[in-house]
């Protein structure tokens, strides 16, 4: 009699202690990312990636997390490094899944990358907001693996973002004709220059400098020399951080004076404009932001505030962006089941810093595609379907 009193007593408290304590595990969002923390990318990651994880996820927490139905769950994360590796990227995502047991994913960095995961992603059915790539694949890849979603625009759009800027310029009488093209040889740069070449011919453009160069690589003073011997009117490089820097200083260093000097990924990062100085003012690249933009303005100060530094002035935003489509389409699902947060990105339209982002067909169609710095800011000077925050203007010299 007494044991089963006791039993009844310890049933009955567990009940009351767990109607009236407040919930933990079971009430926590896990957060899985596996993304670049060593490797040629990690510096790119580092800058654009990591940060705005950790930014967006202070905020949704002390804001007392996601409402999901009738709870308002707080978000934990789970992080690993793919080295900058395809295939570690695939065994990352396999084991958030599988092992860590995570009940939402962070896209991968980088073009290559976000192509690499994407089956395995679909797979579990993750939704796949992909924030840092960049490829005309993308309305073959949302048919293909339906849960994923493209938000920083086509290679196309990019290409025609500066051959439009280049034409614009050689139209005013700002620059010539004569081209130097090059790219970083992966998924990234090879789309890119495939889709530049046949409108800079369009556009009656003559290429008269043009290389590649492998992810990684290290020395690019050739590449700088070739492109200075053939006397550009312009220079365009589809280029990753590394040797977007790297080419800079060369241009530099061997005195490649072109009014127009362009560079990819690594461009808009603050510490270009730290590195160069003076010097990087007129500098163009992919991307940009329009910083009289409210919404924009309004990252860049929480940016600033919460983590004492700019950020990266274009796929920045679309990072924190992508977070928060992806929060918002949880509230909107009311539940964890992934299949119906996948939906939810399908048919909304969601509240970003980077205006309000809707995808029917999976792909966010409005983007920034050229900016060019102006004392500090990566201000863009060419877009689609978003309005731009300056003109172009030709670089003055190194000097």
């Amino acid at each position: 009699m007494l044991r089963r009193n006791f039993i009844a007593l310890a049933a009955a408290t567990a009940a009351l202690t767990l109607a009236g304590a407040p919930a933990f595990a079971q009430d926590v969002i896990k957060l899985g990312a596996s993304a670049p923390k060593s490797g040629p990318l990690a510096g790119g990651a580092a800058v654009t990636h990591w940060p705005n994880i950790q930014l967006w996820m202070k905020e949704v927490n002390a804001a007392g997390g996601l409402k999901v139905g009738d709870k308002q769950m707080k978000i934990e994360l789970v992080e690993y490094d793919d080295k900058t590796n395809g295939e570690e990227a695939i065994k990352n995502i396999q084991r958030l899944a599988t092992v860590d047991n995570v009940d939402f994913l962070v896209a991968p960095y980088s073009t290559g990358l976000n192509i690499a995961a994407a089956p395995m992603i679909a797979k579990y059915g993750y939704p796949h907001i992909a924030t840092t790539a960049a490829t005309d694949g993308v309305k073959d890849f949302a048919s293909r693996w339906p849960n994923s979603f493209w938000m920083l625009g086509t290679s196309t759009q990019l290409a025609e973002g500066i051959v439009q800027t280049l034409t614009k310029m050689k139209d005013k009488g700002d620059i010539g004709n004569k081209v130097a093209l090059v790219n970083v040889a992966d998924a990234f740069g090879l789309e890119l220059v495939g889709a530049a070449k046949p409108l800079l011919a369009a556009g009656g453009f003559d290429i008269v400098y043009e290389t590649s160069y492998p992810l990684g690589t290290q020395d690019l003073a050739p590449v700088i020399s070739g492109a200075k011997a053939a006397a550009p009117d312009a220079f365009v490089a589809f280029s990753y951080p590394g040797d977007t820097f790297a080419l800079t200083e060369q241009a530099q260093v061997q005195g490649l004076n072109t009014p127009v000097f362009y560079t990819g990924v690594g461009t808009a990062f603050p510490a270009f404009a730290k590195r160069f100085g003076a010097a990087a003012n007129g500098i163009m690249g992919i991307g940009g932001i329009n910083s009289s933009d409210p919404g924009v303005k309004g990252y860049l100060e929480l940016h600033r505030a919460d983590l004492g530094s700019d950020p990266d002035f274009w796929a920045s935003a679309t990072t924190y962006a992508g977070l928060q489509i992806l929060g918002q389409a949880i509230e909107k699902a009311g539940s964890l089941d992934k299949a119906a947060v996948v939906e939810a990105i399908k048919g909304g339209t969601f509240d970003t810093v980077i205006g309000k982002v809707s995808m029917p067909n999976n792909v966010n169609e409005n983007v920034w595609t050229v900016g060019q710095w102006n004392n500090g800011v990566f201000e863009a000077v060419a877009g689609d379907g978003l309005s731009v925050g300056a003109e172009p203007v030709k670089k003055a010299g190194w000097e």
